[in-house]
């Protein structure tokens, strides 16, 4: 195991790496801007290197800020979180240059998933099921109208380098593919410097499902199980579960065998190693694969809680060349958990709701988990994501687990900043949530204020 981690990222994921790796007698660096220079997770880390004002490009995206801190505390491995660089090849390959171990799947991986539209390809060789698309990025709106044609109506365009809902956007028409299509196409270059665009069928009210994916660098690879992710805004996610209510109980169990054996041979097919995870629609029961994300996911503790894993902990022993002693037949699930993002948001607007946390008193209790990126008296600056901390609930059964979480938003107690809390008491007292009747248009339906 090496002895000092760098971790390139802030907030509650950098405050959770550095418990953990803390507590696996790792020394921790911490990186910070100047609008976080009074976080705790700068405050928690053993080292804290200063690396650029506010601005994401001019800080936590700054791979020669990153590295420079890396070289200067003398630190051995790099840990990049979620978001920012974490699925940055370039910056993986960078750390390798510089003799530092990345914490994350190797580069030629992070290539082959970089561009979905290709990813789709290699998978679907593989025999996993894909959702019906375009064959490739699309080079002008011709292709895409042509394109759409042959999928069918309606169609939801994608920036092939995307994440977290960015450049995607739905057409049901030809009229309206063309506008579409140039919007995801200029939202694609400005988020990701590339323009590439591909189609995929638009299912109506699909689940969106996904499996936890761990593999280390000797050839083992295994699954963690499934969680739910269907309930979103804009295509990002807002409560995740495991496990789905799809596959409770041992209910659908050969689709679930499917849904594993698809995930795995994603994973095989991309050279994979580390923690990821391979997402899938599901819909008119079929799964569909989406995309693989090479990296930690935001709702990684739901898994955590329900089977045990340590997914951080193993992420650091097989970066470190350790062997995954992890048997497929050793995950078990026991229990449900739900998570819950802690916006610093107008929960009916859903704007952005920067300002001092007056009052930051999270709620306490069995099953209750807390992963925070700030403290009382910290200010939420306007410069970064909103989410200020997770809930994470956990219970015996799943009605558990909803009954704790009810009581815990309605404990929790933040002043100063507006917060979507109201949003998630919304959609847990919702019939439809307790009767797992989920899609990803649920907030449309069920949860309007």
């Amino acid at each position: 195991m090496f002895q000092k981690l760098l971790i390139a990222n802030r907030g509650e994921i950098a405050r959770r790496i550095g418990t953990v790796a803390r507590r696996m007698g790792v020394k921790t660096v911490a990186v910070y801007s100047d609008a976080d220079a009074t976080l705790p997770f700068v405050k928690e880390a053993d080292e804290a290197v200063r690396i650029g004002p506010a601005p994401a490009k001019d800080s936590y995206l700054s791979i020669p800020a990153i590295l420079e801190a890396a070289k200067k505390t003398g630190a051995q491995a790099v840990h990049p979180g979620y978001g920012f660089l974490s699925e940055n090849g370039e910056f993986a390959q960078a750390c390798a240059d510089a003799g530092l171990v990345f914490v994350g799947p190797p580069p030629e991986a992070m290539a082959r998933m970089k561009d979905k539209s290709q990813a789709r390809k290699l998978v679907s060789a593989a025999g996993v099921p894909v959702v019906p698309g375009s064959d490739g990025v699309l080079p002008d709106v011709q292709s895409a109208l042509e394109a759409a044609e042959r999928i069918g109506y309606p169609v939801l365009c994608k920036a092939a380098s995307g994440g977290g809902g960015i450049g995607m956007a739905a057409a049901n028409s030809p009229a309206e593919l063309e506008k579409v299509f140039r919007q995801c196409t200029d939202r694609a270059k400005a988020a990701f410097g590339r323009e590439g665009v591909y189609l995929e069928r638009y299912f109506p009210a699909p689940r969106h499902i996904e499996v936890q994916i761990l593999g280390d660098t000797h050839g083992h690879l295994i699954h963690g199980l499934e969680r739910e992710c269907s309930i979103q805004r804009r295509h990002q996610k807002v409560v995740e579960e495991a496990p789905s209510v799809l596959f409770a109980n041992g209910k659908n169990a050969a689709l679930s065998e499917q849904l594993f054996t698809a995930a795995v041979t994603a994973a095989k097919t991309f050279g994979y190693a580390n923690a990821g995870t391979v997402e899938f629609l599901y819909s008119d029961g079929q799964v569909y694969f989406i995309e693989m994300n090479a990296r930690l996911q935001v709702e990684h503790p739901v898994t955590e809680l329900t089977t045990g894993l340590d997914l951080i902990g193993w992420q650091l022993r097989i970066a470190a060349g350790e062997k995954l002693t992890v048997k497929q037949e050793d995950v078990k699930r026991k229990g449900a958990a739900l998570e819950f993002r802690i916006y610093a948001e107008d929960p009916v607007k859903y704007f952005p709701s920067p300002g001092p946390l007056k009052v930051f008193q999270p709620p306490t209790g069995e099953g209750v988990r807390l992963d925070s990126g700030y403290a009382e008296g910290d200010v939420v600056t306007p410069n970064y994501d909103p989410m200020i901390a997770k809930l994470i609930i956990s219970g015996a059964t799943r009605d558990e687990a909803i009954a704790r979480a009810v009581k815990a938003l309605e404990d929790f107690r933040i002043e100063g900043i507006k917060t979507n809390i109201p949003l998630h008491l919304r959609i847990l007292k919702a019939p439809a949530f307790s009767a797992g009747e989920l899609d990803t248009h649920f907030l449309d339906h069920h949860a309007k204020p």
